[in-house]
């Protein structure tokens, strides 16, 4: 279960796949235009640039294991994710600066920085205005993959490649304009990994739009493993959020021998 949950884990970082730069389409759409239909769709980027934080709660399923979740975000870019299982949770987070995680699936207790890898997981996972919003000043590029079908569904296709050189493929339904499938590829520990995303169950929050179900699995995968299904349960935007809910915290000063006898012995 706790390899299974850190693979998933690693998946989540999925969600947070960007674009930049556009180019020509031979549809006559460009990537700006697509860009801004998004945004028009999701209630303006106008609205969305003013959004300034989020609580989401939900529940993760991972081959039948079910695992709340609360995630706060904060602009622009801090991040604090907990999800709970078998009595344990684990927290990762990143305050703009530092990403940081407390594993006891591990075995560790005590708040630690994650690897550079790691670190660019949660920081992608920081973009909570979604993949559309502002992508010129986060690096990435993106080039029109053309029209297609995924299931039945006619979409525009959008190939991004992020600053550390994984890709993701972004498809917009063309009569919405609203995401509902990505394909990934990154590298973690190592090894390529290839996974895929539907993401559906769009509904308005303040205006808003935001998707309220992802599925996501590894391709290649034997069926129920290696992905996780996310319910969001409620969006709350704005809250009132303090910022020691992202900075990492101080270990605790390790118990001397004697100070565990003593303790014992009262």
């Amino acid at each position: 279960m706790t390899h299974r949950l850190m693979k998933s884990l690693a998946l989540m970082a999925t969600l947070a796949a960007v674009v930049a730069a556009p180019l020509a389409a031979q549809s006559g759409m460009t990537a700006d235009e697509l860009i801004a239909k998004n945004m028009e769709a999701k209630g303006g980027k106008d609205k969305l640039a003013a959004l300034q934080g989020a609580k989401v709660t939900g529940k993760l399923n991972m081959g039948g294991a079910e695992a709340p979740f609360t995630l706060v975000w904060q602009a622009p870019d801090k991040v604090r994710m907990e999800i709970t299982l078998q009595g344990m949770t684990l927290t990762r987070a990143y305050d703009g600066e530092t990403a940081w995680m407390i594993n006891p699936f591990m075995g560790k207790s005590e708040p630690e920085k994650m690897s550079p890898e790691e670190a660019d997981e949660v920081k992608e996972q920081a973009d909570f205005r979604g993949p559309l919003f502002n992508p010129e000043a986060r690096g990435y590029k993106v080039a029109y993959g053309g029209e297609t079908e995924i299931e039945g569904t006619p979409a525009y296709e959008l190939d991004v490649t992020r600053p550390n050189g994984g890709t993701t493929k972004i498809y917009l339904d063309k009569e919405y304009f609203l995401e509902f499938k990505m394909d990934d590829k990154r590298t973690i520990r190592g090894q390529e990994i290839e996974s895929e995303a539907a993401i559906g169950d769009y509904k308005e929050v303040d205006g808003l739009m935001f998707a309220h179900s992802i599925d996501t699995h590894l391709v290649g995968a034997p069926e129920g493993q290696g992905g996780f299904n996310m319910t969001i349960e409620k969006i709350e935007l704005n809250p009132e959020i303090s910022e020691s809910e992202f900075a990492m915290p101080e270990a605790k000063p390790e118990e001397t021998q004697e100070e565990a006898q003593g303790s014992g012995a009262r």
